[in-house]
């Protein structure tokens, strides 16, 4: 073996070769559990990095109010350092079997009432602005934050009634040079299922076909400029919008959620809803979205003894 190297000494070998295979929105990620988490934990470390040693970390996590999901996170990036250690026998790895504790309450996600949706979407008819169409386009596509704040005048067909999703926007965080920075990247979405075709409602279209007749392809809906405006500034501006409507406090994802609810409440079939919203696969739809109402229940149970007789 060769000489004993730090946790952190791996962790910035492991960071030069990372940077080189991955999208540089995911190795900016990489960084911060790594900044955040783990170097604060284990960086002097030079002796094996125990399961009970993780175990506890672990524990210690949670009781700071960190998720079971970014906790699984964070122990992702260890496991590709500690592999990587151990590939160019810097290190001796054993893989770890980590255990959480039952979730005993499933976290109900925030939708809008249909009333105050309405609400919403007739308040942008009366009172149009650029701004306040992205906030229209996501309750009529369910596409993210950072697909709204990276849509371009050309990524919206009225001849055929489709918005192409293909780019988002985010602000990243970055160390070089020892420098701390951040930076806005836009960048093509992180899953190639992301890349998707949404079609527009009829009142979506009506709204934009005159506009698409005047506009340069090339600016952002949201501006109608060349400069796009961050995530972290639209959020802001949806947050005084709902203030001033007085809608109860809602996160701006809610409108995505609530794309998602309408649909499934009109019936569609779960694929289609998973396809729109560029999910990676069903079963995340499925897991946020299905879950029978009291009605749905009773219907299924009678159905099931009606076949019996």
């Amino acid at each position: 073996m060769n000489s004993k190297k730090t946790f952190a000494q791996i962790a910035t070998l492991w960071k030069n070769d990372k940077k080189m295979y991955v999208k540089r929105s995911t190795f900016s990620a990489y960084i911060l559990l790594l900044e955040n988490h783990l170097l604060p934990a284990f960086g002097e470390y030079v002796e094996e990095i125990t399961e009970t040693v993780v175990q506890e970390f672990v524990f210690q996590k949670l009781n700071q109010g960190l998720s079971q999901k970014s906790i699984k996170d964070v122990l992702i990036v260890m496991r590709m350092v500690l592999k990587f250690g151990a590939k160019h026998k810097l290190l001796t790895y054993t893989p770890f079997d980590i255990q959480y504790p039952t979730v005993r309450e499933s976290q109900s996600i925030e939708v809008l009432s249909k009333t105050n949706q309405k609400k919403i979407m007739n308040y942008v008819q009366e009172h149009f602005t650029f701004r306040n169409l992205g906030v229209y386009i996501c309750l009529s596509s369910g596409i993210r934050i950072g697909e709204i704040c990276a849509l371009a005048w050309e990524d919206i067909d009225t001849d055929n009634g489709v918005i192409h999703v293909r780019k988002t926007i985010q602000r990243i965080y970055m160390i070089e040079d020892g420098i701390r920075k951040t930076e806005l990247l836009l960048d093509t979405p992180k899953t190639k299922n992301s890349i998707r075709e949404i079609p527009m409602s009829r009142d979506l279209l009506r709204m934009l076909k005159p506009f698409k007749k005047i506009v340069n392809p090339t600016f952002f809906v949201l501006t109608n400029d060349a400069k796009p405006t961050e995530p972290r500034t639209y959020r802001a501006y949806y947050k005084n919008l709902m203030a001033a409507l007085e809608i109860p406090e809602l996160k701006f994802h809610g409108l995505r959620h609530s794309f998602a609810t309408r649909c499934i409440e009109s019936n569609c079939d779960y694929k289609t809803v998973s396809v729109l919203l560029g999910h990676s696969n069903i079963s995340t739809t499925l897991n946020l979205y299905v879950h029978p109402n009291m009605e749905q229940k009773k219907k299924a149970i009678e159905q099931m003894f009606k076949a019996l007789k």
